[in-house]
């Protein structure tokens, strides 16, 4: 009897609920708090990449090529094969390409990507007079960028710059920043989109002074 007595007595006992109650709930209510931080955290990371993109795209429009000099001179030739068509269009013909860097298998001129990349000062670092696209973002590296000159049917054959194309540059294999999230739910391996940003290239006039 003393024994049931004492088993109803601990069952009725509801000292010590609040406190699991909120061992239970507290780590949940983090959770969700981390969660809507770090998505902000997440939209931030990717504002930054597209904004850190449009202004290298830029930089690049005005710069010299990316590429390899003598292919960029065979697939977007300065001369008509015939004299007599100089001044004539470019053909309008997007097929003709050329993509360097990332995973395309072809390297970008490392010097020229740099200087695009890092700056005037050669660095990821604050205070670069001339600023690079990791000086905005400092994720982005020359590994991590993919660029494509692509032919736009503007200009004219014999035209003193060569005919005026269209550039795309884009991002790979950059994730996002997760410290919370990717630690305990595994969620550090999201790759940010590649967000491709395209502009006329102008004239390629160098911009190694700029």
């Amino acid at each position: 009897m003393v024994d049931l007595r004492a088993r109803l007595s601990f069952l009725r006992d509801d000292r010590g609920i609040a406190l699991a109650e909120g061992l239970i709930t507290i780590p949940l209510v983090l959770l969700v708090f981390a969660a809507f931080v770090e998505f902000g955290y997440a939209m931030s990371q990717w504002n930054q990449t597209v904004k850190a993109l449009q202004y290298g795209a830029r930089l690049a429009a005005v710069s010299d090529p990316l590429v390899d000099s003598d292919d960029f001179a065979d697939a977007f030739p300065t001369e008509a094969d015939d004299p007599l068509n100089n001044g004539d269009s470019t053909p309008n013909d997007s097929t003709i390409s050329l993509t360097c860097g990332g995973d395309s298998g072809t390297a970008c001129d490392a010097t020229a990507l740099s200087r695009i990349v890092e700056g005037s000062d050669g660095a990821c670092a604050p205070g670069d007079p001339r600023p690079g696209i990791c000086d905005l973002n400092w994720r982005i590296q020359p590994e991590n960028l993919v660029v494509t000159y692509q032919r736009s049917g503007l200009g004219y054959w014999g035209r003193p710059d060569g005919p005026v194309l269209t550039m795309r540059m884009e991002v790979q294999n950059i994730t996002f920043d997760l410290p919370v999230l990717g630690v305990l739910l595994g969620l550090d391996d999201i790759v940010i989109p590649a967000h491709p940003v395209t502009i006329t290239t102008e004239d390629l006039k160098t911009c190694s002074t700029c």
